[in-house]
C-alpha cells in the first residue's frame, strides 16, 4: 500500500448506512437493562400514510446533514465519528417546539421538510423499524426528555413528543438537585447504550437555569458476514501523512468476495454485517484524502455504490477504537455557524411551542459517540442531549446603577439626542 493521509474512513458514512437500511433495522436482544423510558419505544403507529416516502425524506434530510456536518469537521485534527441519525433526532424533537426564524433556522440545518406531519412520520418508522427484534445484531433507540418539575410546559408538546418520537417525560428537580438531575441522565444514557456512552453531559452544562434535557440514544453491535481471522492481524505500517507514520494492528482476510467499485480518485468497499442487512462502507483515497471529498455528498454516494459488483479481494483494515465528543451549542458553535444562531440566542430563540411563551433557549448541544471495528465486527454507540434552559432576561429584572453609565436627554417627538452624558462618579 502506498502513503496516504488518514482516511478516517469516512465513519460517518457507517451511521448513514446502518439507518438508511430502513427494512433491516432492529432492536436487538434484551438483555441489557431497560429503564421504562426506553420501553415507550413502541412509537404509535401513523395509520394510512406513504410510509416509505417519508422514511426516505428523513433519512435523506439527516444524510445530507451528516455531509455538512462533516464538512465543518474535517479541519479538526484526529479522528472524526459521530451519529447523524442520533443528531437529527433529538433536533427534530426540539424543532417541535421552536417557532419563527427559529424554527426556520432549525428546518434549514437539519433539511426537515416543510410538511411536519411528514417529518413526524417518517421518524415514528424508522423508530419502529430500528426496533424491531429478531435480528442477527443489535440496533436500537432511544429517547426521554428530562423536564424540571412543575414547570409550565405545554401538555400538548409532550404528548407529540411521545406519540411520534418515542420519548417519554421524566421530572427532575434542576434547580434544586442540579448534579442528580444530571447523573440520572447520564445513567440512563449508559444503560440504553451498554455503558459505551458515559457522563454524557458535564457538570457545567447543567445549571439551576436548566428547564429541559433531550436525548437521543442509539447503540449498534454486528459481527461480520465475513470475519477476518485473528491470526492474520499482524502490526503494520499506517501512514498518517505522506511523511509519517504508525505501527497500528492490521487485520487481513483473503480472496473473499465483496461489493466493490474503483476510480482514479478512489476505492470504495462495503463490508457487510451478518444477516446482509447492515454494511460499512469504507471510502479509500488512492493517495490523499482530499481526493474523496467530493464525492461526499449523498448523490454522488449513491452513483459510486450503483457501480459496485462483486469482485474477489484481499482486504487490509486497521483494528481500532476510539471515542469523540463534541459540544455543538452556542451562536458560535458549529451548528450556529451551520446556520441556526437563533436557537441559542437569550434575545431571539423562540421555544413557545414548549411552553407557550419565548423563555427557553438552547444552552448546549452535546454529542457523544463511540466505536470499536476488530476481526468479529464493530461496536458502535451514540448519544445527543440538547440542554434548555430559562432565559437570564425573563427572571425577575434588576436595574441596578451601581457602576459607571452613560445617559441621554431625548426631545421624543424627534428623537434629538440634546444631552449626552457619562456618569463615573456621582459624588463629584
Amino acid at each position: 500500500m502506498g502513503k496516504f493521509k488518514n482516511p478516517l474512513f469516512i465513519f460517518a458514512i457507517f451511521m448513514l448506512v446502518i439507518y438508511a437500511t430502513a427494512a433491516s433495522t432492529s432492536c436487538g436482544d434484551d438483555t441489557l437493562e431497560k429503564s421504562e423510558e426506553a420501553s415507550a419505544l413502541k412509537v404509535s403507529q401513523v395509520g394510512k400514510f406513504d410510509s416509505g416516502a417519508a422514511i426516505n425524506t428523513v433519512v435523506n434530510a439527516s444524510n445530507q446533514f451528516a455531509f455538512d456536518l462533516y464538512s465543518v469537521l474535517k479541519g479538526e485534527e484526529g479522528n472524526i465519528f459521530f451519529s447523524p441519525y442520533s443528531l437529527s433526532l433529538a433536533m427534530a424533537m426540539a424543532y417541535e417546539g421552536a417557532r419563527g426564524q427559529t424554527a426556520e433556522e432549525i428546518k434549514q440545518v437539519f433539511y426537515y421538510p416543510e410538511d411536519i406531519e411528514i417529518l413526524r412520520r417518517g421518524y415514528a418508522e424508522t423508530i419502529n423499524q430500528i426496533n424491531k427484534k429478531d435480528k442477527k445484531y443489535e440496533l436500537r433507540t432511544a429517547n426521554a426528555l428530562w423536564a424540571q418539575n412543575n414547570y409550565p410546559f405545554l401538555p400538548e408538546y409532550f404528548k407529540t413528543v411521545e406519540k411520534y418520537y418515542g420519548g417519554k417525560v421524566t421530572n427532575v428537580d434542576f434547580v434544586r438537585d442540579t448534579e442528580n438531575s444530571r447523573l440520572t441522565i447520564n445513567k440512563w444514557v449508559e444503560g440504553q447504550t451498554n455503558n459505551r456512552i458515559k457522563d454524557l453531559l458535564p457538570q457545567e452544562v447543567i445549571t439551576p437555569l436548566t428547564r429541559l434535557v433531550l436525548t437521543n440514544a442509539i447503540y449498534f453491535k454486528g459481527n461480520w458476514e465475513n470475519q477476518f481471522p485473528k491470526g492474520n492481524t499482524k502490526e503494520e505500517e499506517f501512514w498518517i501523512s505522506a511523511d509519517k507514520k504508525v505501527r497500528v494492528p492490521l487485520m487481513f482476510i483473503r480472496e473473499r468476495k465483496f461489493n466493490y467499485t474503483e476510480n482514479e480518485n478512489l476505492q470504495l468497499l462495503e463490508l457487510p454485517y451478518a444477516g446482509n442487512e447492515l454494511s460499512m462502507l469504507v471510502l479509500l483515497p488512492r493517495n490523499e484524502l482530499r481526493e474523496v471529498e467530493p464525492y461526499l455528498k449523498p448523490d454522488k454516494i449513491q452513483d459510486l455504490m450503483k457501480d459496485m459488483r462483486q469482485e474477489e479481494l484481499d482486504v487490509y483494515l486497521p483494528r481500532f477504537k476510539f471515542e469523540t465528543k463534541y459540544l455543538m451549542g452556542g451562536e458560535q458553535g458549529l451548528l450556529g455557524r451551520m446556520g441556526m444562531p437563533t436557537a441559542f440566542s437569550e434575545m431571539r430563540a423562540d421555544f413557545s411551542g414548549m411552553t407557550g411563551k419565548p423563555d427557553l433557549c438552547i444552552t448546549e448541544v452535546v454529542h457523544q459517540a463511540f466505536v470499536e471495528v476488530n476481526e468479529e465486527g464493530t461496536e458502535a454507540a451514540a448519544a445527543t442531549g440538547i440542554v434548555m434552559g430559562i432565559k437570564a432576561m425573563l427572571e425577575k429584572k434588576v436595574f441596578r446603577a451601581d457602576h459607571p453609565f452613560i445617559f441621554f436627554i431625548l426631545e421624543k417627538r424627534t428623537g434629538a439626542i440634546l444631552f449626552f452624558g457619562r456618569v463615573i462618579d456621582p459624588a463629584k
